[in-house]
């Protein structure tokens, strides 16, 4: 049985994370308002959040800029616009995708970029890459993370092994991704093992990003605190590809640190989620997300079932696992 302290008690050394701009954006293309950025931006400094992740850095010969809004881009000047100097306790971040991102040119010397953190994003095969990312990240300055992404369809000891490789470069955490929201609790208590002895032979944090297909993301993250992972993800009403993220107002209402405050949050989601979801902005738990997410499979195609506008729930599952 889990000890109890473990989820009672004030741990330092916890992170909170907010994605909203970089995974709600995949969502809206990233057309966020500038207003909408600030008081995100001012939310998160009143209610105590340690990371504000504000977009990916794509690669512009990669992606059209007329197709998406800043946030795909987050460039320096434009981050600038919105939080100044950025004098408090919040630290920005950037999301770098392997294979996405132009990160010797795009990324410049940390003492040039309000950012502080770069998360680097990457799939088991593409490892090399991702270290030479890291590695160029820390020598510019910035704090770096590593997202492995869609552990829950790749082979355990294969994992095992990218732990091992990315733990001895500069990161200060590695990241448990339940990238198609297919994970179980019992299951994130064993991963978390996993990952928690490798980081700590390096002397590194671990931390989780969910997603909430199976409506676990929630659960999934704070199973994950109490069995030691520090850094934890949120976004604003759950808002993130697909069926979403671990919901930011569920998460600092749970956690005993007094220096979060989910009032703040709470009225931001009054504010300015609902009226997201009243534009007709679609994101959240529903049943074709559910079925890629039992199935263990890349929402990719419960996005496209949603985006038709189809209902027909059933004929999806079926499809899913080639059932006629």
């Amino acid at each position: 049985m889990k000890d109890v302290s473990a989820l009672l008690e004030v741990r330092k050394s916890i992170r909170v994370v907010d994605a909203t701009l970089r995974d709600g954006g995949l969502v809206n293309d990233f057309y966020f308002t500038d207003e909408f950025a600030k008081a995100l931006y001012l939310t998160n400094v009143k209610a105590g959040v340690d990371y504000m992740e504000m977009g990916y850095r794509a690669d512009k010969e990669q992606f059209d800029e007329s197709k998406f809004g800043p946030w795909k881009f987050s460039s320096d000047e434009y981050i600038r616009s919105i939080v100044g100097d950025n004098d408090t306790d919040l630290k920005i971040a950037i999301m770098a995708d392997v294979g996405r991102c132009n990160y010797k040119e795009d990324i410049h010397q940390k003492n040039e970029s309000p950012v502080d953190l770069i998360r680097v994003a990457t799939y088991l095969h593409q490892m090399p890459e991702a270290i030479d990312m890291i590695e160029d990240a820390d020598k510019k300055g910035y704090e770096t993370t590593c997202n492995i992404m869609a552990i829950s369809a790749a082979q355990m000891d294969d994992v095992k092994a990218a732990l091992d490789m990315v733990c001895q470069t500069p990161i200060s955490c590695i990241y448990i991704v339940d990238s198609y929201g297919s994970l179980y609790p019992e299951q994130i208590e064993r991963i978390a093992d996993v990952y928690c002895n490798a980081a700590a032979k390096y002397g590194k944090k671990v931390g989780i990003h969910a997603h909430d297909n199976q409506k676990l993301a929630f659960a999934n993250t704070i199973e994950a605190c109490g069995d030691k992972v520090d850094y934890l993800d949120g976004t604003y009403c759950s808002m993130g590809r697909g069926a979403g993220n671990c919901a930011m107002e569920l998460l600092l209402g749970f956690l005993k640190n007094p220096k979060y405050k989910e009032r703040y949050a709470i009225k931001f989601v009054e504010d300015y989620m609902l009226p997201l979801k009243e534009q007709g902005v679609v994101w959240g738990y529903d049943m074709q997300y559910l079925t890629t997410g039992l199935l263990n499979q890349h929402p990719r195609t419960a996005i496209q079932f949603t985006k038709e506008g189809r209902k027909d729930y059933f004929a999806f599952f079926q499809e899913m696992q080639n059932i006629d």
